[in-house]
C-alpha cells in the first residue's frame, strides 16, 4: 500500500502542475498578464495558491513556463539557408497586418514592458529567436547579425502596435527580404 501511495503522489503533483499551466495559459490568453492574479489561476486550476509558488516561483515564473509551451521559430529557421531571408520577410510582413496567432504570444507582445515580464520576455527572445537564428549563421559576427535580424522582426510588431495594422504588399516582402539578406550576410573584411 505504501508503494501505491508513493506511486500516486508524483502523478498527482504532475497533474496539479499541468492544471495550473492550463489555467494560466487560458487566463493569460484571455485577459492578459496584468489582469490575471495567482489566485485566479489557482481557483481555475482547483489548486492551492501556494502550489503556484512551489511549482513556478512566481506569477512571472508561471508565465515563463506557459511561454515555454508555445510554438517556436523552428520551422521558420529550418530549411535551406538561402531561403531564410525570404521566410523571415514573409513572417515579418504577416506581422505588419496581424499579431501572432497564439494568444499567449499576443499577451507577451502586449505586456513585454511590464516589469515582471521583462526578464521572462528577454529570456524567451533569447531562447526562441536570437540563439536559434545565431546557430544557423556561419562566419564571423553571427551574434551581431542575428541581433540585427531579430531587431527587424521585433520592430515590425512594435510598429503595428503603435501605428495600427497595415496590409503588406509584395513590394514590402521584397524590401524586407533585402533587409534580412543584409542582416544575415557576412560583411566583407
Amino acid at each position: 500500500m505504501n508503494a501505491q501511495a508513493t506511486d500516486a503522489r508524483p502523478r498527482d503533483r504532475e497533474a496539479t502542475r499541468e492544471r495550473i499551466l492550463c489555467a494560466a495559459r487560458t487566463l493569460f490568453g484571455e485577459q492578459g498578464y496584468e489582469r490575471v492574479t495567482v489566485r485566479m489561476i489557482a481557483a481555475a486550476a482547483d489548486a492551492n495558491v501556494a502550489l503556484v509558488g512551489r511549482y513556478f516561483g512566481s506569477k512571472a515564473g508561471l508565465f515563463g513556463a506557459v511561454l515555454d509551451g508555445e510554438p517556436t521559430f523552428g520551422d521558420l529557421f529550418g530549411g535551406d539557408f538561402e531561403g531564410l531571408p525570404r521566410r523571415l520577410a514573409e513572417y515579418a510582413a504577416a506581422r505588419m497586418e496581424q499579431p501572432p496567432e497564439s494568444p499567449i504570444l499576443r499577451t507577451l507582445e502586449r505586456s513585454a514592458g511590464h516589469p515582471e515580464v521583462q526578464a521572462v520576455a528577454r529570456e524567451r527572445l533569447m531562447t526562441a529567436v536570437l540563439k536559434p537564428l545565431e546557430e544557423r549563421l556561419d562566419g564571423p559576427d553571427a551574434h551581431a547579425r542575428a541581433r540585427m535580424a531579430t531587431g527587424t522582426l521585433i520592430g515590425i510588431g512594435a510598429m503595428r502596435r503603435r501605428l495600427g495594422p497595415e496590409k503588406p504588399t509584395p513590394a514590402d516582402v521584397d524590401r524586407l527580404t533585402a533587409v534580412f539578406e543584409a542582416c544575415l550576410k557576412v560583411s566583407p573584411a
